[in-house]
C-alpha cells in the first residue's frame, strides 16, 4: 500500500472506533500520538491522549447515542488526511459545559438531539495521528441544542 493508503486506513479506523457508534477509547492509545492535537470549533482545543479520552468520556456520557460518520471518500496527500462527516445525538445524560466561552452549559437529560456536518483535517505520522482540526458547523448544533436562538 501507499503511504496515502496507509494513512487513510488509520483515519478510516480513527472515525470508526473513535467518532462512530461504538466508541473504542483504546484506539487512541494505538494510534494517536502521546501529543496529539484535537480542534474543533465548538470545544476547547484537547492536547495528548489523557486529555483526549477525557474529552469523548465526557461527550458521550452527555450523548450516549453519539454517532459520526464520513459522507465522502477520504482525500490522503503527503502525512494529511481530509474526510467530510456528519452526525450528533441525543441529549439524554449528564449535564454538558464542554463548549467554547461564551456558551452556557447544558443541563442534564434535555432530550434535544444535534445533527450536523464538518470537514476535518487530520494529519498521520509514522501511522500515528499528530492533529485533528475540523471545521463543524457548530451553529447549527448550538441551535439545535437550545444554547443559542436562531434571529
Amino acid at each position: 500500500m501507499s503511504k496515502a493508503d496507509d494513512n487513510k486506513a488509520v483515519v478510516g479506523r480513527w472515525f470508526t472506533e473513535f467518532w462512530g457508534k461504538d466508541v473504542n477509547l483504546a484506539v487512541i492509545d494505538e494510534i494517536a500520538a502521546p501529543d496529539m492535537l484535537l480542534k474543533y470549533s465548538l470545544h476547547e482545543p484537547r492536547r495528548g491522549r489523557a486529555d483526549i479520552k477525557a474529552f469523548m468520556t465526557d461527550f458521550r456520557a452527555a450523548f450516549p447515542d453519539l454517532n459520526f460518520w464520513g459522507t465522502a471518500d477520504l482525500i490522503a496527500e503527503g502525512d494529511y488526511v481530509v474526510g467530510q462527516w456528519e452526525g450528533g445525538g441525543t441529549h439524554t445524560g449528564a449535564a454538558f459545559a464542554d463548549f467554547l466561552v461564551g456558551y452556557e452549559a447544558l443541563p442534564a437529560a434535555t432530550g434535544r438531539k444535534m445533527h450536523f456536518t464538518g470537514t476535518t483535517v487530520l494529519k498521520v505520522v509514522d501511522g500515528k495521528i499528530v492533529e485533528e482540526i475540523g471545521l463543524d458547523d457548530g451553529l447549527t448544533a448550538m441551535t439545535q441544542l437550545g444554547l443559542i436562538t436562531a434571529a
